[in-house]
C-alpha cells in the first residue's frame, strides 16, 4: 500500500512557521519521526518513508499555495497513487486552534491550495486533514492572519498538536479513514 502525503504551505523563509504553513510543519515532523529527509525534486520537496509496511511518499509543493494542484497532480500520476490515497494537510480558519478534522471529501471552503488541487486533480473526492488555526483576526485581515506566525500564547501548544496530527496520519495509513475519523474527529 502506498500513499501520497501532501503538506500545503509556501516556500521561503518569510513563510516559515506561519499559520498557512502548518502542513509543512506537520510533514516535516512526520518525516523526522520516520527517519527520512527531503530532497528538492520536481515541483516539491520529496521524501519517501515507510510505516508499518506502508510506503509514504511525502511532498511539500514548491509551487506556492495557489498552485499546489500542479505538484499534487504530477506526483500522484508519477507514483501511480489513486486520489483516495492522497492525504492533503491544510490550515483551516473555521476550526479552533489545533482542532483536527479528517474529511474524505468536501469543498475548498475558500482555501486557495485546495481550490488548485480540485481544479487540476479532478474534483473534491480526496482526503484532507484540516488543522484548525482559529479565526482570531480583524475584518479584512484574513490574509495577514494566515501569513503571520503563531502567537506567543499559541506556540507552546504547537509541538503536541503537530504530534497529534502525525498520529492521525499514521492511523489513516494503517487502520483506514473510517476508524481514524472516529478516533480523531471529536
Amino acid at each position: 500500500m502506498k500513499y501520497l502525503i501532501v503538506g500545503l504551505g509556501n516556500i521561503g523563509p518569510e513563510y516559515a512557521n506561519t499559520r498557512h504553513n502548518i502542513g509543512f510543519n506537520i510533514t516535516d515532523e512526520l518525516v523526522r519521526q520516520l527517519d527520512g529527509s527531503f530532497s528538492n525534486l520536481r515541483l516539491a520537496y520529496y521524501s519517501e518513508v515507510s510505516f508499518k509496511g506502508r510506503k509514504l511518499h511525502v511532498i511539500k509543493p514548491t509551487t506556492f499555495m495557489n498552485l499546489s494542484g500542479k505538484a499534487v497532480n504530477y506526483w500522484m500520476h508519477d507514483l501511480n497513487i489513486p486520489l483516495e490515497n492522497v492525504l492533503v494537510i491544510v490550515d483551516d480558519l473555521a476550526l479552533p486552534l489545533g482542532k483536527l478534522r479528517l474529511k474524505l471529501q468536501g469543498s475548498s471552503a475558500g482555501h486557495n491550495g485546495l481550490k488548485s488541487i480540485e481544479a487540476i486533480c479532478g474534483g473534491q473526492a480526496y482526503p484532507r486533514l484540516r488543522f484548525g488555526i482559529s479565526d482570531n483576526f480583524a475584518k479584512g485581515r484574513q490574509a495577514d492572519y494566515v501569513l503571520d506566525r503563531f502567537g506567543k500564547e499559541e506556540q507552546p501548544e504547537l509541538p503536541a498538536l503537530i504530534d497529534r496530527s502525525v498520529e492521525l496520519i499514521k492511523s489513516f495509513v494503517t487502520i483506514g479513514p473510517a476508524q481514524t475519523m472516529t478516533a480523531f474527529n471529536k
